[in-house]
């Protein structure tokens, strides 16, 4: 079942992405609830009434996908944005629930070395780590936070990338084969959201 998104990105340099992902939805853009050419320009407008403005499009959203790139944390919206989504918050008499989350990481310089890590253990596991200094706080501590760990290796506590964390990042080009697989995954997440140690606020 298709799920309402809002994708949060810096515009500057994750505009490419953000189309490649429409784009992959297919039919499932309908269901897009983010900025269109018909949305209002906000260039030169108050902060106050650029917050309102992404509160109209993200409230009844499920879902917010957050396109992980270089600069992210140069943004001056995306961290309110993962905020208002992982918040429940009344808007005209209707109250929205948390959404799901999923960050794509971008590829830069033809791979995900900004970011993406690998550390070998001696048992042979070589679980992919996530330079935490490049994603804000709210994505960091909303990662390894499923209360009840499943882990994938007992002896090195490797957990799922997709199971053992609230805000799961997906390398976009796994993203873009089948969006549908992790948009629900992110959706599944906030249904079952108490068996999660989730942090809220920036």
């Amino acid at each position: 079942m298709a799920r309402k998104t809002f994708i949060s990105y810096k515009y500057s340099e994750a505009q490419g992405l953000r189309d490649k992902i429409l784009k992959a939805l297919g039919d499932d853009t309908i269901y897009y609830q983010g900025e269109t050419s018909d949305s209002p320009d906000l260039t030169d407008t108050s902060t106050e009434n650029i917050k309102e403005n992404l509160k109209d499009m993200m409230h009844g959203t499920s879902v917010t996908i957050v396109v992980i790139s270089p600069n992210l944390k140069n943004s001056k919206w995306i961290d309110w944005e993962i905020e208002y989504s992982l918040k429940e918050i009344t808007r005209k008499d209707k109250t929205s629930r948390t959404n799901g989350v999923v960050g794509v990481i971008m590829k830069w310089n033809g791979d995900y070395g900004w970011i993406v890590g690998y550390k070998p253990y001696d048992d042979g596991c070589k679980p992919r780590t996530i330079e935490n200094s490049k994603v804000y706080q709210i994505i960091s501590k909303n990662r390894y936070n499923l209360i009840d760990p499943i882990y994938i290796c007992e002896r090195c506590k490797t957990v799922d990338k997709l199971s053992g964390s609230y805000i799961s990042l997906i390398e976009e080009e796994d993203f873009l084969k089948d969006p549908s697989k992790y948009i629900e995954n992110a959706y599944e997440k906030c249904e079952k959201i108490d068996t999660f140690d989730i942090t809220k606020t920036r």
